[in-house]
């Protein structure tokens, strides 16, 4: 399926999905280890991912590289609509996002960046209305200190695998990486956990006990 197809869900997934319900799912299914770590956070709260995997692999430089960046334009030029740069940063502390590449990868048709790092550039970035996450924001240079290795790899980032076009759903709440084998059940027991959380919230608010709530919907 390409992105074009896929947008008419990618949208309803952003109207009524949240990472908290993609979380319960996942952990109903056995799959308990699924989210980025927490320190990856979007730069505005009201940012939300939805989209397919473009996972990039970074190293660490040590003495300015032959050549800089190292394969970050093509990594950028290979962006596809639809899809969401996912970088797997080095050790190094310095930004591998900034506001040339949010422009670069929004024009391409991507539609965020998750960047296992820092980014830089923040207010440039955020004027451009695109969702990036990251782990801060830091003004050191990516260029004396890391390189693009690879891209569309497979790559693990808090020791979640991240393969190309995995489906991702990112909020202020965290991001998911949902695997390819089970995306249809978790987005099918997903809308219809949302449903019947919207059912137990009319409930309590009319005036049904926490504990009578739960015996009859199974939600909390």
């Amino acid at each position: 399926m390409n992105s074009t197809d896929e947008q008419p869900l990618f949208q309803r997934i952003r109207e009524r999905l949240y990472t908290p319900v993609i979380c319960d799912v996942l952990d109903q299914l056995g799959r308990r280890h699924q989210f980025l770590p927490p320190e990856i956070r979007p730069l505005a709260p009201s940012m939300m991912l939805v989209g397919r995997a473009m996972p990039v692999l970074i190293d660490d430089e040590f003495g300015i590289p032959a050549r800089p960046f190292g394969r970050l334009t093509e990594a950028l030029d290979a962006l596809e609509d639809g899809e969401i740069y996912v970088a797997r940063g080095g050790s190094i502390p310095c930004a591998a996002w900034g506001e040339i590449l949010t422009a670069t990868a929004k024009r391409r048709g991507a539609v965020g960046a998750v960047i296992d790092g820092y980014h830089r550039d923040t207010h440039q970035v955020m004027a451009q209305n695109w969702p990036v996450f990251s782990r801060g924001s830091y003004a050191q240079d990516a260029g004396a200190r890391s390189s693009v290795r690879d891209y569309r790899v497979t790559v693990e980032i808090g020791s979640v695998l991240v393969q190309p076009r995995s489906l991702m759903i990112g909020d202020i709440d965290g991001v998911a990486v949902i695997p390819p084998e089970l995306e249809d059940e978790v987005l099918e027991r997903a809308f219809l956990k949302v449903s019947a959380e919207s059912t137990t919230r009319r409930a309590i608010e009319g005036g049904m006990s926490s504990t009578e709530a739960y015996a009859t919907f199974g939600v909390l």
